[in-house]
């Protein structure tokens, strides 16, 4: 009889300061939001696909904050009658008895208990969906679809399509988890009032480090061996005659040998290179400390990049990582001639066809006011251009023409984006050094030590070049490679 007394105790305040128009809205809100949230969850089990972007962002995200605001309302519109009570003089010594013996109000208290419980399992439901949804490649690459376009499609097409978003760039941990959120509100508050940058920057301040991130899955310091390297080229002449470079790169690593090759001189435990940069894209670099291995730390200063020692001291100062030449592991966006040599090396752009090379570069490299119309016309263009110029060829491999127009499209919707002002060349590439400055950042022969030792620019520093642009290279057919 105590119990039942003093848990009436309890109740009466609820019981009687819940009788308001905003304990009464909380009550429908979070009522009706959470029948909707378990209708949309047993409706997505039952479907069997993932939620679209756009629906992720209504049943994920908002709905359970209006879930939330609900609950919140049921115990401030209580202290706001209690105040009001009071304000008004109206506000009781002693709240009414209840009377537990009555059927009716133990029911509606097993209810509220009941509910209570419920309300506590679909938050926890909905929290965990909330950080799961946020950290899908979905709600990455098109949630905030303008914006993320580019990235996105060169995600779409890089060797880490499966790899999920986050493990690279937040990484195990709760830290990043936490830092990444808070920056996430800065992007948030960017995409709604339009400020972000168009193109979206690298993120190059604020990358965790690669040991924490790309050595999960790779190892520079098992890195060995050399990589027997073929790529083919093709000319802009009527034959778009092939002409293939062969070469061996020295991958190297840790060996008996010690440390050897291009991963095992520029990655190590003992961080062997740290360098100044003073553009914020890591593309000048007018400063090089390297250790060596008898534990000296050799400077190496550039006698051509000219800076001021006010520049070199704000500059970024960075150890040397996997980063620094894989700098767009995922999101690496092509430049017209390379791309055009991989379909056609691919066999998706056929090199019987005449002048195929040439004009797919120069189709590519015209300006388009927007992506579908550079779509339509490129397609047009080459389509045109064989049946007026070739039309024999045109007609007896049409299907060849048709897949080429649609290929040669197809690279310039993958690398151009007017609207994020993203077009050839605006992402830079530091792996190798054809399309962009790359390896000679560094290796240019001008970075000198005050002992006069320079950063080597010797090709055979990081491969062995065994044909050069040969139509027909002889050390293919002697490995019965051609």
């Amino acid at each position: 009889m105590e119990v039942r007394e003093r848990i009436a105790g309890w109740l009466r305040p609820a019981v009687y300061l819940g009788h308001n128009p905003i304990t009464l809205t909380g009550a429908v809100i979070t009522t009706s939001s959470a029948l909707t949230l378990m209708a949309f969850w047993t409706y997505e089990i039952l479907a069997g696909w993932p939620v679209r972007p756009y629906a992720g962002i209504v049943f994920i995200l908002i709905l359970p904050g209006i879930f939330v605001a609900g609950l919140v309302l049921i115990p401030v519109g209580g202290v706001w009658q209690r105040r009001k009570l009071r304000m008004a003089g109206q506000l009781p010594a002693v709240y009414p008895k209840i009377d537990l013996g009555q059927p009716v109000l133990r029911r509606a208290i097993s209810w509220v208990v009941g509910l209570t419980m419920l309300n506590v399992g679909i938050m926890g439901m909905a929290s965990y969906r909330g950080v799961e949804y946020m950290d899908s490649v979905q709600f990455c690459g098109q949630t905030c679809h303008t914006v993320m376009t580019p990235e996105f499609t060169a995600y779409q097409n890089s060797p880490h399509q499966r790899v999920a978003c986050v493990q690279c760039h937040i990484g195990p941990g709760a830290p990043w988890f936490v830092r990444s959120k808070l920056s996430g509100v800065r992007q948030v508050f960017a995409v709604t009032f339009r400020t972000y940058s168009r193109p979206i920057p690298s993120p190059v301040q604020h990358l965790r480090p690669a040991r924490e991130t790309c050595e999960q899955c790779h190892w520079p310091e098992k890195f060995t061996g050399d990589k027997f390297k073929v790529r083919t080229k093709y000319s802009e002449d009527e034959k778009n005659t092939p002409l293939t470079t062969v070469l061996v790169l020295k991958i190297g690593g840790h060996s008996w040998q010690g440390a050897v090759g291009i991963h095992g001189r520029h990655l190590d435990s003992s961080e062997r290179i740290r360098y100044v940069s003073t553009d914020g894209r890591r593309q000048v670099i007018p400063r090089v400390s390297y250790l060596e291995e008898d534990g000296r730390t050799v400077e190496y200063v550039s006698n051509e990049v000219q800076v001021t020692p006010g520049q070199v001291a704000h500059g970024e100062r960075r150890t040397m990582d996997c980063v620094d030449c894989h700098n767009r592991p995922t999101h690496a966006f092509q430049m017209p001639e390379r791309a055009v040599d991989q379909e056609m090396a691919e066999g998706r752009i056929s090199a019987q066809l005449p002048y195929i090379k040439k004009k797919a570069v120069e189709l590519l490299r015209a300006e388009y006011s927007d992506r579908e119309t550079a779509r339509l016309r490129i397609s047009a263009a080459i389509t045109d251009f064989y049946r007026t110029g070739y039309a024999e060829i045109y007609r007896e491999h049409r299907a060849l023409v048709e897949q080429a127009s649609q290929q040669v499209a197809a690279i310039y919707l993958r690398n151009v984006f007017p609207q994020m002002k993203v077009t050839w060349g605006t992402h830079p590439n530091n792996l190798g050094h054809e399309d962009f400055l790359g390896c000679f950042r560094c290796h240019d022969g001008n970075h000198t030590s005050a002992d006069g030792r320079a950063i080597t620019n010797d090709c055979n520093a990081c491969h062995t070049i065994l044909a050069m642009e040969d139509p027909n290279p002889k050390i293919l057919s002697g490995l019965s490679l051609k």
